[in-house]
């Protein structure tokens, strides 16, 4: 590759961006395991050189990948519960921003859920440090709607009721990849008919 060629001329953050993109696809194709620098420089179309001047290692490389991810995926969901609304419409709106992020994103979502990592503490621990985050700011967005219905957003339990729905949505997501046919609607319908139930105004 020349100097003159339009990959050589990229800046840094469109090389970086090339490189990120190709190990979201390889880790969620492959695996962690399964998956090599090597491999994911030539589907990126840079040199190992270039990939180690953003990437020292895969472990470095799968960690920025999982932050990228999870902050589209806030940001996603996001947009979605803090439009304007009743609490029972912004939460109708929060599942079908997840079923949408699952289906537009599914490789991210399986490296953001299922990817697994062996004997490895150090991504255990990062990767359960974005996971409370992800809880933290989802419980945040939401503390206006659980006033609302009588929850007070301080509660230890809301982080735990913010679990239980992340868990339960991601739950489904993996069951729609084994249902491909079943519309976004019908599952957004179902969640909510369970999911509001609950979260009726306390008496």
């Amino acid at each position: 590759m020349t100097e003159s060629s339009p990959r050589a001329r990229m800046r840094a953050p469109e090389r970086r961006a090339l490189i990120t993109a190709a190990a979201l696809e390889s880790f969620a194709v492959k695996g962690y395991e399964g998956t090599s620098l090597g491999d994911i420089a030539k589907a990126a179309g840079v040199s190992r050189t270039v990939m180690y001047d953003h990437f020292p290692s895969k472990r470095v490389l799968l960690l920025a990948v999982l932050h990228e991810e999870n902050a589209k995926l806030v940001e996603f969901v996001a947009s979605r519960i803090t439009a304007s609304g009743s609490a029972r419409e912004r939460m109708r709106g929060t599942v079908d921003a997840y079923f949408s992020f699952a289906e537009s994103r599914p490789k991210s979502r399986r490296v953001l859920f299922d990817l697994v990592i062996e004997d490895d503490p150090e991504i255990s621990t990062v990767r359960q440090g974005i996971r409370d985050a992800r809880l933290r700011a989802v419980a945040a967005m939401l503390a206006s709607d659980m006033r609302e219905i009588g929850v007070d957003p301080a509660e230890p339990a809301v982080e735990a009721m913010v679990e239980f729905i992340i868990s339960g949505l991601d739950g489904v997501s993996r069951w729609w990849e084994r249902k491909p046919q079943t519309p976004r609607q019908s599952l957004v319908e179902g969640v909510m008919w369970l999911l509001w139930t609950g979260l009726e105004p306390r008496s």
